[in-house]
């Protein structure tokens, strides 16, 4: 993915690809002011060391932001980490040994993809529909676990427009998963990057929420799509045990994260309403995924299926099963200049090679549907290979 990622900077490429936010979004003014302060006022701290759990003033920043959607915590129960990703890491490394069975929806995150594999974990995949994860599909995998002796060490969720998926869980569901999680003691890692990039649809509870501070979930987020990427904030919020754990591991990685970035988000969060930033981007996110929707119709063969989210960056597109993404891709990418993540980086058992994650966040609709007109084309002709070897209709 990473490399698909790079791809962004070749010429001639349109890259589907990242989770880029919108560059042209970003409040200029307001960071310009931002530096002054931070030049003028806290260079010299801005240039130091600072506590592995992150800044006082950040932390307490970080419980306001969480309690717009009713997750209510303590700063002591706050850990800032270096991006989303260094939380999921830290996550999984806490309570992983290598052998340990964690469950993960199907498909999961692409990223959180490698750090399983790098705590050599064995991931048993939950399926999703249109109202995300499936508790009942959830709850007969525990009995099978359980039935063989295995009890799995986590679930990880992404609740809120799924990545890759765009999915969100119902309420009906996140009650029921809290419920189940405190009757099998099953831990949930709830990764909420997306949750306030909403562009339809009522908000709803975060598993952390539900939980009611009985302390069987740990919760992921970051300033990534609040703010910035550039600015690799992220936080952990968990019971104060749990993130002592997790101090020892990330003073391993980093001793902390960068004071500067800290403090960047510290001023803007008491200058400005962060959230009338989020209102300005959702919007722009919303005319671009109703472009990628009407260029699918379009472009894609009748047999693609593809979710409609209703937040967040991306969309899941299916095809035929005799296609298979990582070639798309490579056809894509050389003959038509375009690039996606194929479905297969999104699962640990090799399912998903007719899927693919697209993202419309980061470019223009014009771009978006010339993209998705390309990667049509693409599809085109793996379909007219098929039927000069004697496959399909």
């Amino acid at each position: 993915m990473r490399d698909l990622m790079s791809l962004a900077e070749r010429p001639g490429i349109i890259t589907l690809a990242g989770g880029f936010p919108d560059t042209e979004s970003f409040p200029r003014e307001k960071f310009d002011e931002i530096e002054r302060v931070m030049a003028q006022d806290y260079l010299a701290s801005l240039l130091q060391y600072g506590p592995t759990e992150g800044l006082r003033e950040l932390r307490e920043a970080i419980c306001r932001v969480m309690a717009e959607e009713g997750a209510r915590c303590d700063p002591d129960s706050v850990m800032v980490t270096t991006g989303g990703q260094q939380g999921i890491d830290l996550s999984i490394g806490t309570f992983v040994d290598p052998g340990d069975t964690i469950l993960a929806e199907g498909p999961t995150y692409p990223g959180a993809v490698p750090t399983f594999t790098r705590y050599r974990a064995q991931v048993r995949h939950v399926p999703m529909d249109a109202d995300g994860l499936i508790v009942d599909a959830l709850e007969e995998m525990l009995d099978a676990l359980d039935a063989e002796g295995v009890r799995p060490k986590l679930l990880y969720t992404i609740p809120n427009f799924q990545n890759p998926a765009g999915v969100t869980m119902s309420r009906e569901r996140r009650v029921r998963l809290v419920h189940l999680a405190h009757d099998r003691e099953l831990l949930l890692v709830e990764d909420n990057p997306y949750g306030q990039v909403r562009f339809e649809g009522e908000a709803l509870p975060t598993l952390w929420e539900l939980d009611q501070g009985a302390g069987w979930v740990v919760y992921l987020s970051t300033f990534s799509k609040i703010l910035s990427p550039g600015l690799r904030v992220g936080w952990v919020a968990a019971p104060p045990p749990v993130l002592r754990k997790m101090n020892l591991g990330k003073q391993a990685a980093d001793l902390c994260s960068s004071t500067m970035s800290q403090r960047f988000v510290v001023e803007y969060l008491r200058r400005f309403d962060y959230r009338e930033h989020l209102a300005h981007v959702s919007g722009i996110y919303r005319s671009r995924r109703d472009a990628m929707l009407t260029a699918l119709e379009e472009e894609f063969p009748a047999e693609a299926t593809w979710s409609r989210p209703g937040g967040g960056l991306f969309l899941w597109a299916t095809l035929p099963d005799f296609i298979n993404t990582r070639e798309l891709a490579a056809r894509a990418i050389e003959r038509h200049g375009v690039a996606f993540v194929p479905g297969g980086g999104a699962f640990c058992d090799g399912r998903g090679n007719n899927s693919m994650r697209l993202n419309f966040s980061g470019v223009s609709e014009s771009t978006i549907s010339e993209g998705v007109h390309r990667i049509g084309n693409a599809i085109g002709e793996m379909i007219e290979l098929q039927k000069a070897f004697g496959g399909g209709e």
